[in-house]
């Protein structure tokens, strides 16, 4: 029985994913606060961890580094609701294995877990293909990114109002 810690704030999201898993031959434990995440995971030594990006005022990506640094094999897959390339990139660049946006299915976790038949394991190319929206979202956040969250730098950069981004930034795009 693979051991899996869930690292996320939201505590009956928490407990829905526990629930899941635990139905698929995991033994999982929660943590829900940033600062008892890294004892949890010396202290439980888990096979796999599901770490949600925002942990109430902390960001769940500080984690990927001491985690892998302390547990090199762990399977760490990052989960967020504001998902974008330019945070993909940064949590595989600090050692995350993959970047699920929520809400997630039962199959992509166990796929993104190494858990699911081999069968599942390649994706449609349906589900490759971005909105217009999304794309224009994630090359936003890209920039914003390259920019250390400077705002008004990235409207420059993009030939937009400082306002008209801020409105783009606070619409979450749909997945498709």
């Amino acid at each position: 029985m693979k051991k899996l810690l869930i690292i996320e704030d939201d505590v009956a999201f928490a407990t829905t994913l526990a629930r899941r898993m635990t139905k698929h031959g995991f033994h999982c434990q929660q943590v829900h606060q940033a600062d008892q995440a890294l004892h949890a995971c010396l202290q439980q030594k888990p096979d796999c961890i599901l770490l949600d990006m925002k942990l109430a005022k902390d960001n769940g990506l500080l984690l990927i580094k001491p985690i892998r640094a302390s547990l090199p094999k762990v399977k760490i897959v990052l989960l967020t609701g504001f998902a974008s390339v330019a945070t993909a990139v940064q949590a595989m660049r600090l050692g995350a294995d993959d970047y699920l946006a929520k809400p997630v299915n039962t199959q992509m976790l166990l796929t993104a877990l190494g858990s699911a038949p081999v069968a599942q394991k390649v994706p449609s190319l349906d589900s490759e293909i971005m909105s217009a929206e999304r794309v224009e979202w994630e090359h936003i956040n890209q920039v914003l990114n390259s920019n250390a969250g400077n705002v008004s730098e990235t409207a420059r950069q993009l030939g937009m109002h400082r306002r008209t981004l801020q409105r783009k930034l606070q619409k979450k795009p749909v997945s498709k």
